[in-house]
């Protein structure tokens, strides 16, 4: 395989690990070997009255020189209503060439569909769909910080004379995911500057439980206004390429000014991939939760920006 191959199929497998963390089982995989998969669309997760289905395939040269091959399926979608909004899909593909764009397609659907809601039409009866997540929750692991253990090294340097704005910000604890004996839990603070960042995981690692995981990994994304660009990094700690996706997720989604960091304590059971689906939804919750999440627009604006390139650790996984 070609190098730029190889490059490509490495951030297809983020964007689409990304994308069935964001969207749960609204995503469905058709073809794996073949990348083509299907996301279901609705105006309204709860009380649906518009629904498209959006397939998608994903070619080698995707997203570097080519776009996705889509097909949007749905009875009442016809006519000119059908061509806008493939214009709309094509014309996000035009402004953001070379960067992962579903997400942007997906909420660009959504926001459509929201539209054809809010209009004097009725829409057609659509089957209602619940979502039922089976998460263990241990008290123990629902975190309060206890001192001990000190923090572990950053790869960037503090400046000694920066302003004293930063405070230690709220650090919020997610709800734990268990599989296999692996428990998983996500752990997000507001970051404003890389010395927060560190002083961030001091606090988290004065808690016993926390210290003790197998791994932290962590990601960052600081938004900085006179550059407008973003400061971002990530630490895989032991869990190879687990950093990277968790920092991939947090592009798709636009989030800024947070750090997330998801603590792993292993069981004894290798999970395989589904280790990494779960960092990404523990993750994905917590931001969500927090209202990190932005608009499809912000995140259109903010793809192709300059920014800071992320150092990946090769390292031993589990």
């Amino acid at each position: 395989m070609a190098e730029g191959d190889a490059g490509s199929d490495q951030r297809q497998n983020e964007e689409i690990e990304a994308m069935a963390a964001i969207y749960g089982e609204e995503w469905c995989v058709i073809d794996d070997c073949a990348k083509i998969f299907c996301i279901r669309i609705s105006d309204d997760i709860d009380d649906p009255k518009w629904t498209l289905c959006l397939q998608v395939m994903l070619p080698n040269e995707y997203p570097g020189t080519a776009p996705p091959i889509y097909q949007l399926n749905a009875p009442w979608l016809k006519g000119q209503e059908r061509t806008d909004l493939s214009n709309s899909l094509e014309e996000i593909y035009i402004q953001n060439i070379g960067e992962s764009i579903l997400y942007l397609w997906v909420e660009k659907i959504r926001d459509v569909l929201i539209q054809k809601s809010q209009m004097t039409e009725p829409g057609p009866d659509i089957k209602k769909k619940t979502e039922e997540e089976d998460v263990e929750c241990e008290d123990d692991l629902i975190l309060a910080c206890q001192p001990e253990n000190p923090v572990k090294a950053l790869d960037f340097e503090i400046s000694e004379n920066q302003t004293e704005i930063e405070e230690l910000p709220p650090i919020d604890h997610g709800i734990p995911i268990t599989d296999r004996r692996s428990t998983f839990q996500a752990h997000l603070a507001p970051v404003v500057c890389p010395k927060q960042v560190k002083m961030v995981l001091a606090k988290l690692y004065e808690n016993k439980k926390i210290a003790s995981a197998t791994h932290n990994i962590y990601a960052y994304r600081i938004y900085c206004e006179d550059k407008q660009t973003f400061l971002q990094d990530c630490e895989d700690d032991g869990e190879t390429a687990a950093g990277g996706r968790l920092l991939h997720l947090m592009e798709i989604l636009n989030v800024r000014n947070v750090m997330v960091v998801v603590s792993r304590w292993y069981g004894g059971i290798l999970l395989g991939p589904d280790r990494f689906k779960h960092i990404n939804n523990c993750a994905r919750n917590i931001l969500v939760e927090r209202n990190y999440t932005n608009s499809p627009e912000e995140s259109s604006k903010a793809l192709g920006k300059n920014k800071k390139v992320k150092k990946d650790k090769k390292r031993s996984e589990h």
